[in-house]
């Protein structure tokens, strides 16, 4: 008896799950909009239209494309939406673009997915990927602008792009691409040059947490390829040897890495950011104070508040509980990706799925860690919730992968085509 309602449990209705999504969205909105002196309605109208995005989203894969493994959507819109909410507590004119980017960020994932689903045109397509990736490194070596100690924007009419953001995407889809053939040394080496040129450039304009973000990357990619633990270490020591020198030698490293662990020393100098950060988690307790009452966001210029703070702000006035919430649905990512790399259809799925979970873990790793001194601050931006396009974009995309590797994904196509 027992094993037949087993059998007869029904899964998740997909409706239902994001209207209970919903009802928290209305309610955060209502928070957002009353965090100022005056009810803000641009941060409600916002907020509301991403929720529109959400429903059109659901309805239209649902209905026209009969599809419903819809779980990576739901968190990737759990999460952003959050951080759209911070956002717009804080500056209403930064919620509205972000609102457009994170619109702009779907649409992208859309027709990544799609792409995905076709293992030959990206093989045809790794190499033309891999040159435009090199070409917007070197742009930006080139014409790159100095912002908070990197040399990692470009400004374009008016707008600024961070191209190792889309390089993050293209670093994924070449290393999976590569490997997906026989694993020959010719493949291989392909890909350990193309690594080596990538993290290079990072390191001459300075972007080191992005460099370690892409080094990490590289090392998942790498054994998941050969599964060699003395390679995986050589590379390690050589990476750490590398990381020695641009402490020693590069004072804007030094500098971070002398505060690291003795922010109290120095609270309002050198330790200041990550010190009031640490502090307002503390006020905030297991359930916040309410949203737009901390005291982080007045210790920091916006800029900072709603990029390398955000996570300090939502354990000060969302609480503990619920930043727990926001970190778990990170690891359910990277648990998807390792679930759905079991039973992908090839290599390249594997590959790009768990390469780009553990891309996305680590990055909530160092932007959360830095900021509470348990790692040395890199300033990366928190997945998905930090303001910034050109890191939303990226983040969508990077998602695209794990969808891709998921088997229900498809399977309206008839199946995704293979080698």
């Amino acid at each position: 008896m027992a094993k037949n309602k087993i059998h007869h449990i029904k899964p998740i209705n997909n409706f239902a799950l994001l209207g209970l999504l919903s009802i928290f969205e209305l309610v955060v909105a209502y928070f957002a909009a009353a965090s100022y002196e005056t009810f803000n309605l641009k941060v409600l109208a916002c907020l509301a239209v991403f929720m529109v995005v959400e429903w059109v989203y659901v309805i239209g894969f649902y209905t026209i494309m009969h599809r419903r493994n819809f779980e990576l959507e739901f968190i990737a819109f759990f999460l952003t939406y959050v951080g759209l909410t911070v956002i717009g507590s804080v500056d209403d004119k930064a919620c509205m673009k972000q609102l457009i980017i994170a619109v702009a960020a779907i649409v992208a994932y859309i027709i990544l997915v799609f792409v995905l689903g076709n293992v030959d045109l990206c093989m045809k397509l790794r190499l033309p990927v891999a040159i435009a990736a090199m070409g917007l490194l070197g742009l930006n070596i080139i014409i790159g602008t100095v912002k908070y100690g990197a040399q990692n924007w470009i400004e374009v009419g008016g707008f600024t792009i961070q191209p190792s953001e889309f390089v993050k995407v293209a670093f994924i889809f070449v290393g999976a691409a590569t490997l997906e053939k026989i694993q020959t040394s010719k493949n291989i080496i392909k890909f350990i040059v193309f690594s080596v040129a990538c993290v290079g450039a990072l390191i001459l304009i300075r972007d080191f947490g992005t460099a370690l973000i892409f080094f990490i990357t590289f090392l998942i990619i790498a054994f998941m390829n050969s599964g060699d633990i003395k390679t995986i270490g050589l590379a390690v020591s050589a990476a750490g040897l590398g990381g020695a020198i641009v402490i020693k030698y590069k004072s804007y490293v030094t500098k971070r890495f002398s505060i690291y662990r003795h922010v109290w020393e120095d609270p309002y100098d050198k330790g200041y950011q990550q010190a009031h950060v640490l502090t307002g988690i503390a006020s905030g307790g297991l359930l916040g104070l309410g949203i737009g009452k901390g005291r982080i966001r007045y210790y920091f210029d916006d800029y900072l508040t709603i990029t390398d703070d955000i996570f300090g702000v939502i354990c000060e006035e969302w609480g503990f509980i619920f930043a727990v919430i926001l970190v778990l649905c990170f690891v359910a990512i990277a648990i998807s990706a390792l679930v759905n790399s079991i039973a992908a259809r090839s290599t390249f799925y594997s590959i790009s799925a768990v390469a780009g979970a553990g891309m996305l873990l680590f990055q909530t790793a160092l932007n959360i860690f830095g900021i509470t001194d348990v790692l040395p601050l890199t300033g990366v931006t928190l997945p998905f919730i930090s303001q910034g396009g050109s890191s939303m974009i990226s983040c969508w995309l990077v998602l695209a992968f794990i969808k891709a590797s998921d088997i229900r994904t498809y399977n309206y196509l008839g199946g995704a085509k293979k080698k």
